[in-house]
C-alpha cells in the first residue's frame, strides 16, 4: 500500500501502526472482540462455501481471516488506514492467505475500479457483503449482485452522543481526523431500497450488527 502513504494524513495519525499492531496482537491472544463474534454468529447461516467477501472498515482483518476459515474463498478489505491493511497483509502471509485476499485503500465506490483511490476517513460504522460467484457472475457487479450483507451501526441511542463527540473531540484534542456518523434509520432505508430485508439483529451496548438478505 506504498501508493496511499500520505495521502491519508489524518487516518494514519490516528490508526497508524502502533494501534495496529495492538488490534493485531489482541485477536492473537483473545480472539474476536465481542461485536465481532456476534457479527459472525448472526452471519453463520448466510456463508457458504465459495463465497466472496466484500469488507468495508475491515482494520486488521479479524472478520476476514474468521471467514475465510470458515468456507469464504476469497475476501477484500477496505480501510482508510495504509496501517492496518499492512498488518492485514503481513497476517495472510502468516497464514498462508495471501493469494486469497487483496486490499483496496479509499473509497468503497471506486475500491473494484483501481488499486488505490482516495478517501477522507474511514466512518463510524461498517459492513460486510458476500456475493455469490453464480449471481455475480451473471451481473458483472458483486456489490450489485450481493446474497448477504451486514451492516454494524451505532444503536439509535448512541447515535447522537457519537455525532456530539463528532464535532467537538476533534477540535478539542487539536486531532484533524474527522468520522462520519449517519443515521441508523437512514442507513437501513438504503439498503432496504436496495433490494435487502434484514432477517437478524443482534445488539451490544453501543452497536447493533444488522444481517440483510436479497430479497
Amino acid at each position: 500500500m506504498e501508493c496511499c502513504r500520505g495521502r491519508y494524513a489524518e487516518a494514519e495519525r490516528q490508526f497508524g501502526p502502533a494501534i495496529a499492531s495492538r488490534d493485531l496482537d489482541r485477536y492473537h491472544r483473545k480472539g474476536p472482540d465481542a461485536t465481532s463474534r456476534l457479527l459472525l454468529e448472526a452471519l453463520s447461516d448466510q456463508v457458504r462455501r465459495g463465497d466472496s467477501l466484500l469488507d468495508i472498515g475491515s482494520g486488521v482483518g479479524v472478520l476476514d481471516f474468521e471467514l475465510l476459515s470458515n468456507g469464504v474463498q476469497t475476501a477484500t478489505l477496505v480501510d482508510a488506514s495504509p496501517a492496518y491493511l499492512h498488518a492485514a497483509g503481513d497476517e495472510a502471509a502468516a497464514r498462508s492467505l495471501s493469494d486469497r485476499g487483496a486490499s483496496r485503500c479509499g473509497r468503497l465506490h471506486q475500491a473494484g475500479r483501481q488499486p488505490c483511490v482516495r478517501r477522507r476517513c474511514d466512518a463510524a460504522s461498517s459492513g460486510l457483503l458476500l456475493p455469490r460467484p453464480r449471481v455475480a457472475a451473471s451481473s458483472g457487479d458483486g456489490t450489485r449482485a450481493s446474497s448477504a450483507g451486514v451492516l454494524v451501526s451505532p444503536r439509535s441511542l448512541v447515535y447522537p452522543l457519537m455525532a456530539g463527540a463528532r464535532e467537538c473531540a476533534p477540535t478539542l484534542l487539536w486531532n484533524p481526523f474527522r468520522t462520519f456518523v449517519h443515521s441508523p434509520a437512514a442507513m437501513d432505508a438504503i439498503v432496504t431500497q436496495a433490494g435487502f430485508s434484514r432477517i437478524h439483529r443482534a445488539r451490544t451496548l453501543a452497536w447493533s450488527i444488522d444481517v440483510y438478505a436479497r430479497t
